[in-house]
C-alpha cells in the first residue's frame, strides 16, 4: 500500500517550460532534430506566406495602385476612406495569409514532429517505453492527413476569429481562447499520433483536459499574435512545445490511468 503510494506520488502533475527546456537542450539528438524542423518549418512558411500574399493582392487588381485624389470635400473623403480600406485590407490579408502559410508548414511537417515527440517519449520513459511498428509509408501518410485534418480545422478557426474580431473586448477575447486551444491541438497532436488517436479523440482529450490545454496553448498563441516576427518566433519556439506538450501528455495520461486503476481498490 505504501509503495503504490509512493509510486503515485512519484509522478508529476505538471512539468514546468523550464524543465522541457532544460530536457531538450541536454540531449543531442533531439536537438539537432530541432534545428533541422525549425528551419525547414520557416522555409515552408515563408514560401507559402510570398505565394499567399501574392494570390490575394492579384485578386484586388489595380484597385489600391491608384489612390484618389484629395480634391475638395467630396475628394478628401473618398481619400480617407481609401486609406482606411487600404491598411485594413493589408492588415487583415497579412494575418490570414500568415495562419494558412503556417498551417501549410504544420502539415507538411507533421510527420517530422510526430518523429521529435516519439524520440521525446522514448527519452523520458527509458527502458519503459512501448515502442511503436515500425516507420513505414503507411504510417508517414496517417501523419500527413491527420496534419492536413488539423490545419483545415486551422483555417475554419482562422475564419471564426476574423469575425469575433469585429466584437469590441469580448471578440478579442474569443480570439485568444480560440488560438489558446487550437495551439493546444497542434501540439497534442503529435504524442497522440503516435498511439493513432482519431481527431474527435483528440478534441474530447482537450475538453477533458481544459485547464491543461490552456496552460499548453496560451504561450504560443500570444506569440503567434505578434506581427511580422510570428513566422520566426512561432516556427522557433515550436520543437519546444513539442517537446514540453509530450512530456505533460505522458504525465496526464500516466496520472489518469493510475487513477482508474485505483478505482477498484477504492471500491473494494
Amino acid at each position: 500500500m505504501n509503495s503504490s503510494t509512493q509510486q503515485i506520488s512519484a509522478v508529476p502533475k505538471w512539468i514546468p517550460l523550464s524543465y522541457s527546456f532544460a530536457f531538450l537542450i541536454r540531449s543531442k539528438r533531439l536537438l539537432g532534430w530541432s534545428v533541422i524542423l525549425t528551419l525547414v518549418t520557416i522555409v515552408f512558411t515563408w514560401i507559402g506566406y510570398v505565394l499567399t500574399v501574392d494570390f490575394v493582392d492579384s485578386l484586388t487588381g489595380s484597385f489600391f495602385l491608384t489612390q484618389p485624389e484629395a480634391v475638395g470635400i467630396w475628394g478628401w473623403t473618398k481619400y480617407l476612406g481609401w486609406e482606411v480600406m487600404h491598411w485594413g485590407f493589408l492588415i487583415i490579408s497579412r494575418i490570414v495569409a500568415f495562419y494558412l502559410a503556417f498551417l501549410l508548414a504544420y502539415s507538411l511537417t507533421a510527420p517530422g514532429y510526430v518523429f521529435l515527440s516519439t524520440a521525446t517519449e522514448k527519452k523520458h520513459a527509458g527502458e519503459n517505453f512501448e515502442p511503436d511498428a515500425a516507420l513505414n509509408i503507411k504510417g508517414i501518410l496517417i501523419d500527413l492527413l491527420e496534419g492536413f485534418k488539423i490545419g483545415f480545422l486551422g483555417i475554419l478557426v482562422t475564419i471564426v476569429a476574423l469575425m469575433a474580431n469585429f466584437i469590441p473586448v469580448v471578440g478579442q477575447v474569443v480570439v485568444l481562447l480560440l488560438y489558446t486551444y487550437y495551439s493546444a491541438l497542434m501540439f497534442v497532436d503529435y504524442p497522440s499520433s503516435r498511439r493513432r488517436w482519431s481527431l474527435g479523440q483528440k478534441i474530447s482529450w482537450l475538453r477533458t483536459h481544459a485547464k491543461q490545454a490552456f496552460r499548453l496553448g496560451i504561450f504560443p498563441a500570444l506569440v503567434g499574435l505578434v506581427p511580422v516576427l510570428n513566422i520566426f518566433l512561432i516556427a522557433m519556439i515550436f520543437p519546444l512545445m513539442t517537446v514540453h506538450s509530450t512530456l505533460n501528455f505522458i504525465v496526464i495520461e500516466k496520472n489518469r490511468n493510475r487513477e482508474i486503476n485505483r478505482q477498484p481498490e477504492q471500491t473494494l
